[in-house]
């Protein structure tokens, strides 16, 4: 500080030498006394060196008040303040700029101290865990919820990803479900991976939630859905046959027989024999759900199966749409069976009609969209389409869109079905990755 002050002495005394020596050099070749020569020159360099001291005590005051100014701004300390001044002199107008930076930056600071408040209490009454992991996949981070995990929660930050159990979460999709030990606890996690830079290095940021309570419910309703559903049937079937097998044992005790008894018994056992062939019919379809296989990949011409289900359908003549050569990678048969359970469908509803049926297909985002069209009634709702056993068809067994649905979706696509917006009938969409190669 005190070099910097001697070099803004010495220009400031610079800066006047030149004037001083000249105005002291004209004084003293004017012609004047020599006593009136020496005040006149002695005056000069006394009002040189007061106009000097001036400068620099004015200037070293600015700098100096300036100088703390930042030094408050880069401590962090944005509630310091400097005297206004008037901004026709620069020096104000530098001070001026500065406390409204310094207000600027005060305003920006609380703001980021309410968001970072934020952050943490949510971070902390989430109940999915959050974990920060370095670029050496190291735990920088953990809430609350992440540390109810481990049964000591105390030393988790700086343990490796792998020595926490989390080390293939760090790889592979960021978004998926996986199957995780943590601290010796089995359970199906949702995860999400992302990433962030913290001073300037790469972290990754996992989000677990556990999804294994979620599932247990659904598998839980859906069992008892099913039971339901099974018991209604077994019901529909076993009611009638008691009843008549109750009633075929009054008429044969009878003593005589009634003149029609064979009569009622045939037409009796007929009803228990049809009785007895929907609760097969029943049981054959829950056994198809249950056994529906894994699907054999291999390259599939779309636009060839398309068409070979097209020529099976025998009521009706459909309608194919020519469309762009396409493949697939899937299960043949699988898909096949698709569009058959899809085309009969429209086939059905077009023939109470007297309709037509279309087929056409197309590339879209990356999948092959083949959409089935006919022109029946429409459906009146279609909440209920792919609940199991639920048909709005009075001979109809209510799994085909659901098996439909369960094979695409085990090829990573799709099946919906909607009422056309422009015309009279659905259509129904069946949607298929297409092949990357």
């Amino acid at each position: 500080m005190t070099k910097r002050h001697g070099r803004l002495t010495g220009l400031v005394l610079l800066t006047g030498l030149i004037p001083t020596i000249a105005a002291g050099y004209l004084i003293w070749r004017s012609g004047l006394e020599p006593t009136s020569r020496y005040f006149l020159v002695g005056s000069l360099v006394a009002t040189w060196l007061l106009l000097v001291l001036i400068v620099r005590t004015q200037t070293r005051y600015h700098l100096r008040t300036l100088s703390n100014l930042l030094a408050a701004l880069r401590e962090g300390d944005y509630s310091f303040r400097a005297r206004q001044v008037s901004r026709a002199d620069p020096f104000g107008e530098v001070i001026t700029e500065v406390n409204l930076l310094a207000q600027t930056l005060r305003q920006q600071r609380v703001e980021d101290l309410e968001a970072t408040s934020l952050v943490r209490e949510v971070m902390a009454e989430i109940d999915v865990a959050v974990f920060a992991f370095d670029a050496s996949n190291r735990l920088r981070q953990v809430n609350a919820a992440g540390e109810e995990l481990f049964r000591d929660a105390s030393d988790l930050v700086g343990k490796s990803a792998s020595a926490l159990g989390l080390a293939g979460c760090l790889v592979g999709l960021p978004a998926r479900t996986v199957e995780l030990e943590i601290d010796g606890s089995k359970g199906r996690w949702e995860m999400r991976r992302g990433s962030f830079r913290q001073h300037g290095r790469p972290n990754h940021l996992l989000v677990l939630s556990d999804v294994s309570r979620a599932l247990q419910a659904e598998e839980l309703a859906a069992w008892k859905r099913l039971i339901r559903v099974i018991g209604h049937e077994l019901n529909n079937s076993l009611a009638p046959i008691t009843s008549l097998a109750g009633s075929l044992e009054r008429v044969v005790d009878q003593d005589p027989l009634p003149e029609d008894w064979r009569s009622d018994l045939g037409s009796g056992l007929q009803v228990i024999a049809s009785r007895v062939q929907a609760l097969n019919r029943f049981m054959g379809d829950c056994s198809r759900l249950a056994k529906l296989p894994d699907p054999t990949i291999s390259p599939v011409n779309i636009v060839t199966s398309i068409h070979n289900v097209a020529k099976l359908e025998k009521q009706l003549s459909v309608i194919v749409d020519e469309g762009p050569p396409t493949m697939v990678d899937g299960d043949q048969d699988q898909l096949e069976q698709v569009m058959i359970n899809l085309l009969r469908n429209a086939v059905e509803a077009s023939l109470e009609t007297n309709g037509e049926v279309r087929v056409r297909w197309e590339s879209e985002a990356g999948f092959v969209k083949v959409v089935i069209s006919d022109e029946g009634p429409g459906l009146p709702d279609s909440v209920n389409l792919f609940v199991p056993f639920f048909t709005t068809k009075p001979s109809g067994s209510g799994i085909g869109l659901f098996l439909s649905r369960q094979i695409a979706e085990a090829h990573g696509g799709s099946v919906t079905v909607r009422n056309r917006e422009r015309a009279r009938g659905c259509e129904a969409i069946l949607r298929i990755p297409e092949s990357q190669d």
